[in-house]
């Protein structure tokens, strides 16, 4: 009692100790607050704010009190980089990364090497180092994915073409970027462009990325699936960032960033059917930590340094809106985009953002770039993320004005190309049977060689001097290795192709040797197991008695082999079977593409036949698919009607879906909606060659209707466009024809096609 009376007489007496980082914590979080709120009502990007309540609370600014201890609010911004990192594989998963296709992947190359190179001849230019060069090449090289997404929220331009584009491009720079940062670690730490070594940093990542993808894919989702019931929202966000910093603290071990392995686990994560949920959990610790991330940026800004640097960075902003730009807009036409597209894509796209502060970041830890590029690249972002949203208002504008005064022949010529661009052409028995190939070594030889290092380097330890332990031990990772040394050197690769291609005699010697290539290396890899293991004599030995059992037990093997390739192809289409897929591509020279809204009770469509609605007729969409329920319509007829809760993939130009999108739904616009994935709506378009089947015969000869589960849309004939042909339309040698279908039938149909031209 009289305790209790003593400290409350004399509080400061007993003095609770209250931790520097705490302080600095509530410091930078109310100064974040607040300036936030500010930026919010001006309507101006968060990001912005967070950096401005940095340069508030940093050390260079004494108007309001300042972090005392900026060391812990560095540790915390790493955790921000991680958490960011993270979130973002959880949005671009590796699947997404595989179907972004040619378009955006040729764009992303052209405009990094474009802006990489510009980015160094700046720097010497202006007279900087040729480390600060390179690494000012890296900063401009990569556009903000946090910036663009909240812009296009904002802007409400996400469901227009340009948009998938410019997100398949972010995914493509995101990849890149990760490469980038390994690329100039290394080019830092020996400070001299080694090709050699270089080439070794981007074997080592490709090697570890496929080991963890595979292995990931392979396990996580299982145990998430077989733990969903014990998982509340709790455990699954403990689990999940658990998973993350385990991957963060295996790639730091195997000499990669910490950001690597963060986003290498979202990546994973992204492909459970859990997903979404997790991304979820994480968003609100991914923003608080972000937020402490951006916050860091501020404090580290210097605003001596910018007066200093001031034409720097106006030459630099400059440079990176004008060069983004281009650079992007001529990418996007070089992979057969149309210009309008290309132009509002490239003018999207320039602005810096997160990961240009992390390579600025990682310059500074290395020592190896001047201290005045940090806030120079801070400088720029600012002022690039500004500009954001009045460069995607201006796009279309600009894309008017550019059209009405280039010549017509260049038009004429930019829709021709881009039309040839996307057209198909069926690939050969040879392309497949290659491709097929390589990667079956690529990823298998992986495989095998992290099960036979990680066997060396921990099991083989643990069996100590003694022999036997020795003979256990490679028992044990032979059998590990078996189904994937019979699925490297005896596994059928695109049978079909493989057979057409056997048939025509003079090419038998050329797929014997590709068959035999596949042996030898797993005969070879298998060696280099055993020799690890024993002496060169004893692996000779026990080599030629592996073999031989692996031949013995083939049929076995390829059964257990079969049943792990099918557990690991569940795991991976485990979310797309759950949320569903849709194949998206563009209509060109129209400018249309494929867009999904769902009809909701009150919409004036419910219950109207396709026929009575006149959706072609009074707004320019085709219907080409209807799910209702897991059951899916193709092409459906003129007396199929619409139903409250039908998800429809509906094809038209920007301007036609927006129309059509008011009219679902005036108040709110239609609600984008997953498609069950079962055999995605493909938008696929082809030549009539010469002496083809379907040349001098009707649409309606032709059964594309019934073959395919699809409707013709356009036909592209000597420049002149046809749109929504007539079934009488006979198809000509020359005809660029697109059609809506069925993707799997589309695929067959046309490959049918092909084999019966005379």
């Amino acid at each position: 009692m009289e305790l209790a009376i003593t400290l409350l007489i004399n509080p400061t007496d007993q003095m609770i100790h209250l931790a520097p980082l705490i302080k600095d914590l509530a410091l930078i979080l109310i100064a974040a607050a607040v300036t936030t709120l500010i930026f919010k009502r001006l309507r101006q990007p968060l990001v912005l704010g967070y950096i401005v309540a940095g340069l508030l609370v940093g050390q260079h600014v004494s108007l309001v009190p300042t972090v005392s201890d900026e060391k812990n609010i560095h540790i915390w911004s790493e955790i921000g980089v991680i958490f960011l990192l993270f979130s973002l594989g959880l949005e671009f998963s590796f699947k997404k990364l595989i179907k972004v296709g040619g378009a955006a992947s040729i764009t992303a190359i052209v405009e990094v090497i474009f802006m990489l190179a510009l980015g160094y001849l700046l720097g010497q230019i202006m007279g900087w180092s040729p480390m600060d060069s390179i690494f000012l090449g890296g900063i401009i090289s990569i556009s903000s994915t946090t910036i663009i997404i909240r812009a296009f929220e904002e802007l409400g331009v996400k469901g227009l073409k340009f948009a998938g584009l410019v997100f398949g491009i972010l995914v493509v720079e995101d990849l890149v970027a990760i490469v980038l940062m390994v690329l100039l670690s290394t080019l830092a730490v020996s400070r001299q462009f080694e090709g050699g070594e270089m080439l070794i940093s981007v074997v080592k990542l490709v090697f570890f990325l496929i080991a963890w993808f595979v292995t990931g894919i392979f396990f996580i989702p299982s145990l998430l699936r077989m733990t969903k019931k014990l998982m509340n929202e709790e455990t699954l966000l403990v689990t999940a960032v658990g998973l993350c910093l385990l991957m963060v603290v295996l790639a730091t071990q195997a000499g990669f960033s910490p950001a690597l392995g963060a986003f290498i686990m979202g990546s994973i994560l992204a492909e459970t059917t859990q997903a979404e949920k997790i991304e979820h959990l994480v968003k609100p610790v991914k923003e608080l930590f972000g937020a402490v991330f951006f916050v860091s940026v501020g404090m580290l800004i210097d605003p001596a340094m910018l007066v200093k640097y001031a034409v720097p960075v106006l030459i630099i902003t400059v440079v990176t809106l004008v060069g983004k730009t281009l650079s992007t807009a001529l990418g996007a036409l070089l992979s057969g985009q149309p210009l309008k597209t290309s132009v509002q894509a490239g003018m999207s796209l320039a602005q810096i953002g997160e990961f240009s502060f992390i390579i600025a970041q990682l310059g500074l830890t290395l020592n190896v770039t001047g201290e005045f590029l940090y806030p120079v690249a801070v400088a720029v972002s600012a002022v690039t993320t500004f500009t954001t949203p009045y460069m995607v208002k201006l796009s279309g504008p600009v894309y008017e004005k550019l059209s009405a005064i280039m010549p017509h022949r260049w038009k004429t010529a930019i829709n021709r190309y881009s039309a040839a661009a996307q057209t198909i052409s069926v690939v050969s028995d040879w392309k497949v049977l290659l491709r097929s190939y390589f990667t079956n070594i690529v990823i298998y030889t992986v495989v095998l060689l992290a099960i036979i290092l990680l066997s060396s380097y921990y099991l083989l330890p643990m069996s100590g001097v003694y022999q036997w332990g020795r003979i256990v031990s490679a028992i044990i990772t032979f059998f590990l290795l078996m189904p994937f040394l019979w699925a490297l050197g005896f596994r059928n690769i695109a049978s079909a192709e493989s057979n057409r291609i056997w048939e025509q005699k003079k090419y038998r010697g050329p797929l014997m040797l590709l068959r035999i290539a596949r042996i030898v290396i797993a005969v070879f890899l298998l060696g280099f197991f055993i020799d690890r293991f024993f002496s060169y004599s004893v692996a000779i030995a026990v080599t030629a008695i592996m073999i031989l059992l692996i031949f013995v037990l083939r049929h076995k093997i390829g059964d257990f082999y079969t049943t792990i390739e099918e557990r690991f192809f569940s795991n991976f289409n485990a979310r797309e079977t759950k949320v569903g897929n849709i194949n998206k591509s563009v209509l060109a020279p129209w400018d249309a593409h494929l867009a999904v809204a769902e009809i909701k009770p009150l919409s004036p469509v419910a219950g109207g036949t396709l026929e009575e609605l006149q959706l072609r007729e009074n707004y320019g969409i085709n219907i080409a698919l209807i799910n209702r329920s897991g059951i899916k319509m193709y092409a459906p007829d003129k007396y199929t009607r619409l139903f409250p809760g039908d998800v429809v993939t509906a094809i038209g130009t920007d301007e036609q879906l927006q129309k059509f999108n008011d009219y679902l739904e005036p108040s709110n616009g239609a609600v984008a909606a997953p498609v069950n994935d079962g055999d995605p709506i493909a938008l696929k378009q082809f030549l009539v060659a010469e002496k083809s089947p379907l040349e001098g015969k009707t649409i309606r000869e032709a059964g594309i209707r019934e073959r395919t589960s699809g409707i013709v849309l356009g036909i592209e004939r000597k420049g002149q466009r046809l749109l929504n042909p007539a079934s009488v339309t006979v198809l000509q040698a020359g005809d660029i024809v697109w059609i809506a279908g069925s993707g799997g039938r589309l695929y067959t149909w046309l490959k049918e096609i092909n084999s019966n031209r005379p």
